[in-house]
Formats: C-alpha cells, sequence, structure tokens
C-alpha cells in the first residue's frame, strides 16, 4: 500500500495509480497540548510504500509515526520515500557546537524502515547517513514537460557551474536548445559582485532557470534581474523542489520571471510537474528484483 504523509496527498496519489497499488488513507491528528498523531487505521498489508515529503519539523514527525503505524498494523517490509528532504543543507558542522542535522534526521528515519529513496537530495552524499540502503532518483528531467513546444532559442542556465548538470538533464529532454551558468564576478576596486552568464547570449531568447530547490527566491531572482536587463525575451524558473518560502514568488515575478514550474515534491501551486512516473519506474524495477 502506499502511505501518504499529509503534505504529499497528490504525489502519494498519483504514484498509487502509476503503480497500481492501493492507496492508503492516513489520518492526522492533533491533542490538545499539540503533539500529532499520523495514523492508518485501515491498512492491511505485507509491505508498505510510505511518501513523505519533509518540508517542516511536524512533517518529520508524522513521517516516524507513518513508518510505526504501518509496522503496528503488519507490515513486513517498509519503504520510505522522501521526496524533499528537509534539513540535508545541513550536512556537516559549521562551527564547534553545532549538530550534523541531517545526519539527525536520517538516523532517525532509519530505525523504522527498511529502505530510503530521495529524489535530488541538495547533497547526494545525505545519503550516507542512513543506516538503511538508499536509492536517489533525479527527476530533474520532468520539469521539461510543462514547458512551452515553441521556446525561442532557448537557453537552460544554472545558478552556478555545480548545478550545470540539472540545466542539462532538463534541456536533454526538452529536445533542444544550450546549457550555460552563471558566475560571479566581484569588482577589485568597489567589492561589488556581477552576476551573469558565463558565455552565452541572452538578448531575445527564451531563458529557462534551472536549480535543485528555490528557498526564499533571493539567489535566483538575482540572477533573473541580470536576464531582463540583457534583454531575454521569457524567463521561466524551474525547480525540483519549489519550497518557494516567504515571499519568494513575488521575489521572482518582480524580477522578471514569466512562469515558475516546480514539481510535486512540495506541493505549491506552480507543482506543475510529477516526480511520480520516475518514482514508479524505480519502485516497480526494485519490486521485481525483490528489493
Amino acid at each position: 500500500m502506499i502511505v501518504p504523509g499529509s503534505s504529499s496527498q497528490q504525489l502519494a496519489a498519483a504514484l498509487a495509480d502509476e503503480t497500481d497499488r492501493p492507496l492508503a488513507t492516513a489520518t492526522y491528528d492533533r491533542f490538545p497540548d499539540d503533539e500529532r498523531l499520523a495514523a492508518v487505521p485501515e491498512f492491511d498489508g505485507e509491505t508498505a510504500t510510505v511518501v513523505a515529503t519533509t518540508d517542516s519539523d511536524s512533517a518529520w514527525v508524522e513521517l516516524l509515526q507513518l513508518q510505526d503505524a504501518v509496522r503496528e498494523a503488519g507490515a513486513e517490509h517498509v519503504t520510505t520515500v522522501i521526496p524533499y528532504m528537509g534539513y540535508a543543507r545541513q550536512d556537516q558542522s559549521f562551527t564547534d557546537g553545532q549538530p550534523v542535522s541531517a545526519r539527525a534526521m536520517a538516523r532517525a528515519i532509519s530505525t523504522g524502515t527498511d529502505r530510503v529513496v530521495l529524489v535530488n537530495p541538495h547533497e547526494s552524499a545525505v545519503s550516507e547517513f542512513y543506516a538503511v540502503p538508499v536509492e536517489i532518483v533525479d527527476a530533474a528531467s520532468v520539469l521539461a514537460d510543462p514547458l512551452a513546444s515553441d521556446l525561442t532559442e532557448p537557453l537552460f542556465l544554472a545558478p552556478d557551474e555545480g548545478a550545470v548538470e540539472i540545466a542539462r538533464t532538463v534541456r536533454d529532454a526538452y529536445g533542444t536548445g544550450e546549457t550555460d551558468y552563471f558566475e560571479k564576478h566581484r569588482d577589485r576596486e568597489t567589492g561589488a559582485v556581477e552576476v551573469s552568464p558565463s558565455d552565452a547570449s541572452v538578448s531575445g531568447r527564451d531563458v529557462v532557470v534551472v536549480d535543485d530547490i528555490v528557498a526564499t527566491g533571493s539567489t535566483m531572482s538575482e540572477a533573473v534581474g541580470v536576464l531582463t536587463d540583457r534583454g531575454a525575451s521569457r524567463i521561466v524558473a524551474a525547480c525540483v523542489h519549489p519550497m518557494l518560502a516567504a515571499n519568494a514568488v513575488t521575489k521572482l515575478r518582480d524580477a522578471g520571471v514569466d512562469r515558475i514550474v516546480g514539481t510535486d515534491t512540495i506541493e505549491r501551486g506552480c507543482s506543475v510537474a510529477s516526480v511520480a512516473p520516475v518514482l514508479a519506474d524505480t519502485l516497480v524495477a526494485d519490486a521485481a528484483t525483490g528489493n
């Protein structure tokens, strides 16, 4: 059975359709003292796939409870799909006395599952923190699906050189276009930092700015502002994980973004591309091999 966390109900339902597996109806309650209780009162099966994005502290608690709930109900094998892994950017201790938060969360999740599936974690090395087998799924290609078919001389831009592979993945899935990445240049006299594409001209072209996650939107809106000033035609902001905290959407629109495209790893209004087919391929393949 597919068991959804409260933040991943649409994705879980899509995954149930893709895999032809039943979708469990989980419940999400809260006690007067603010303690949470996530349960699966009608769970009936030997295997469970818990699908829960961890975009908040309460989502982490829900996930731990759902894993325990299906075990209590008799599940002999539990797979935990974490579409978006919160705390993944805290993958090291930056100063003395700080935790490695990603490791702490991974250890907790490992106690209640047999394996974990992650979608485009910000740092792939976080998979090493889990005490159970981990599979990383690259779902960036689905971002090409909702893009207009008539993009003019499309340019797929990454925010930095480290993310250019994501831009290439989306470009390859789209079928045409160039890729590039932004570079930062610091003026030796003033200290001012200028952000610009490293090589490609953008004037008159449709540009897709691609990243794994957009959190506050500050970095991407700065890049988009440069593209607008240099005469880019249409600008699309595309990301696997559309966190879009606080006023991120307003920042991007104000900078000149025509459209924001995200996946349903975090369910937002812009989540127009589903990672369910990619996840389904992984789960079905694993089932065929007995994993």
